[in-house]
């Protein structure tokens, strides 16, 4: 992580995220100077302690603040949030990068990103690659599978009852350790040679969440059952968490991608990338097995 210079602008956008803060965390560790975008100095403590990093304001609703944001920057990592505003909201961005004078966008997009895909999110990820690659910025595309971490949304039912749920049936997803994605995020931003890259970002193995449940209850050294349910209940039980509607049937469009065999393909880009093999999800909730015990 030591081809390009140590003065060279990196912004990262999404840092008080999952992927975001892990980035920040590494590009940290490594010694490098960075900005992260943030709407609020609230609550940012675990993010503005990291040696470092600089905190710039920046609302992806207002591009003005978007282009103050990016002045004197050389690259950016984009993320946002799946909302419904998603799409508008970065490509919003890329205009304000385009007039700010970026030169390289490394992008977190999605495994399977397509403008005609029946998942939501898969079509607004490649709504969006486009609009990079129509712009002229060098860009780096990361398409991660389904994360890892993702499994802690039923971290209360898997204390509580023992169980999971999920409308997935056997279907088998090549998972990928979020810790791997920001690796590659890393690589990308601080190395030559990935733009105009495209990386299909997964874990080692596919597997179903059958198979997670009894990895969970390995490392818990507890029964933990998988239970398959319907996409209406599923449904429902998103909403009730307060989830908005139209991100509630992007994910349970997403969770159809899953059933259908579509997510798991096995993909070598993280190892060539970091030259270090991917996590395993048996490694994943070794390393995470206490936040699934009360």
């Amino acid at each position: 992580m030591n081809n390009i210079s140590k003065k060279t602008s990196i912004l990262i956008t999404g840092a008080t995220g999952t992927i975001g803060s892990e980035l920040a965390r590494q590009l940290s560790a490594a010694g490098l100077s960075f900005k992260t975008m943030v709407r609020s100095f609230n609550n940012t403590e675990s993010i503005s302690s990291l040696a470092g990093v600089e905190l710039v304001s920046g609302d992806f609703n207002e591009p003005q603040s978007l282009y103050k944001a990016l002045i004197g920057v050389e690259k950016v990592f984009l993320l946002t949030n799946s909302s419904e505003e998603a799409e508008a909201q970065q490509i919003a961005l890329v205009d304000a990068a385009v007039a700010a004078g970026v030169k390289h966008i490394v992008k977190l997009s999605q495994f399977a990103a397509n403008l005609q895909s029946p998942v939501r999110y898969l079509r607004y990820h490649a709504a969006v690659e486009q609009k990079i690659i129509a712009s002229g910025i060098a860009y780096t595309f990361l398409r991660p599978n389904l994360f890892m971490q993702g499994v802690l949304v039923f971290r209360e039912p898997i204390i509580s009852q023992g169980k999971f749920f999920a409308p997935i049936g056997e279907g088998k997803v090549s998972l990928v350790d979020v810790r791997d994605i920001a690796a590659v995020a890393a690589k990308s931003l601080t190395e030559g040679g990935h733009e105009g890259k495209i990386y299909n970002l997964t874990g080692p193995e596919a597997i179903t969440h059958s198979e997670i449940a009894r990895l969970l209850s390995s490392a818990t050294a507890r029964e933990i059952k998988f239970i398959d349910v319907t996409p209406d209940d599923m449904r429902q039980a998103i909403l009730s968490l307060g989830f908005p509607e139209w991100q509630a049937e992007g994910l349970i469009e997403d969770y159809a991608h899953y059933a259908r065999g579509e997510a798991a393909l096995i993909s070598q880009d993280i190892l060539q990338v970091t030259g270090k093999s991917p996590y395993n999800f048996g490694t994943f909730v070794k390393d995470h097995a206490s936040l699934f015990l009360a």
